[in-house]
Formats: structure tokens, sequence, C-alpha cells
């Protein structure tokens, strides 16, 4: 196995592996039961997402795509009047 990506908290690790797993690759998340222990351990490099070192560059990538992404323009002025729900 590979080490592919730290997380900087639980929730962008969740988000991850499941970006993961809808690809097929099997991630284990490392540290998860660490976090517990923060005050008395660092805050960062708790968190590890490790694949099956044949997934590890797809992986990389996907994850590095994800970071890459940039989020989509806001609504119109008036999304109030134009009886759109925005999800």
């Amino acid at each position: 196995m590979q080490r592919v990506y730290e997380p900087a908290d639980l929730a962008e690790a969740e988000l991850l592996s499941g970006v993961l797993a809808s690809e097929g690759i099997t991630c284990h998340l490392g540290g998860r039961h660490l976090l517990g222990g923060i005050g008395e351990l660092p805050m960062h490099g708790l968190l590890h997402l490790w694949v099956e070192d044949a997934d590890a560059q797809r992986a990389r990538g996907l994850i590095e795509a994800y970071n890459a992404a940039q989020p989509l323009p806001g609504p119109p002025d008036d999304v109030e009047q134009s009886g759109f729900l925005l999800c």
C-alpha cells in the first residue's frame, strides 16, 4: 500500500475516500482514531489516505483533480424571484 494524501481534517478525508470509492479504488483512512488525542498529539499530520500500489497513481490524479476544481459561479442576483431552487 502507498500513502497518497494527507487530508486537512476528517471531513475532507471522508469526502476523498468516497471519491476514490466511487471510482472503484479501495482506500484506507489511517489516523482516524488518533483525532481524540489532539491537544496531546499534534493537530496536523494525523490523517492519511492509503491505497493499493496498483491504484496509487490514479488515486493521486483523482485527488489532484478534486483539489484543482473551481467553484461554480454564484447564483443570479434575482434568484429569489427566478423560481429556481438552488441546492
